[in-house]
């Protein structure tokens, strides 16, 4: 007898998370933040202090594994996270990943604590460079204007972080 099979990857995929609608890891803390700019720095600090606190972190470099699907899994860990922490650098408006994590935030109802490394928040903007949908630029800009009219931390990484650490905590 012949059987017929759905495409594996579509098949796993669609079993994998139907059957489970909820992170199975439920993280305290969701750290957004633009890679290249803050992942080998604020962002992987933060996430080792908040391991060495007992918080679970969820930071995409140390928590995604190989195969993982990125906006399936990010979505989900948003979803399931206690506190968004929104690392802003300079270059942060340039990802369309950092925007779609922090509307994801923003539109999930999530505390949000902003925290501008290198960057005022006037300095924050989205450029339409017209390859998205209007809507979804408007969705971008709605949570970026959210974000910066919240009360955050400011940092500028030539004062060290120490200070970060202690004023984070406090706000936790």
């Amino acid at each position: 007898m012949q059987r017929l099979l759905a495409p594996c990857s579509k098949l796993a995929y669609t079993t994998r998370y139907i059957a489970n609608p909820t992170y199975p890891n439920p993280c305290d803390i969701f750290i957004n933040h633009r890679g290249i700019d803050t992942k080998k720095t604020i962002s992987g600090l933060l996430y080792d202090h908040f391991t060495r606190q007992r918080l679970t972190a969820f930071l995409d470099s140390k928590s995604l594994k190989p195969g993982d699907r990125l906006f399936v899994e990010i979505d989900m860990a948003i979803k399931a996270c206690g506190v968004g922490i929104a690392v802003f650098s300079p270059r942060y408006c340039d990802s369309y990943f950092c925007l779609h994590e922090l509307t994801m935030l923003m539109e999930n109802k999530k505390r949000v604590i902003p925290i501008f490394c290198n960057v005022k928040p006037s300095e924050l903007c989205i450029k339409d460079d017209r390859t998205r949908p209007a809507a979804e630029i408007r969705r971008f800009q709605l949570a970026l204007e959210e974000a910066k009219y919240t009360v955050g931390l400011t940092f500028d990484t030539s004062n060290g972080y120490a200070l970060l650490f202690s004023r984070i905590n406090i706000h936790l």
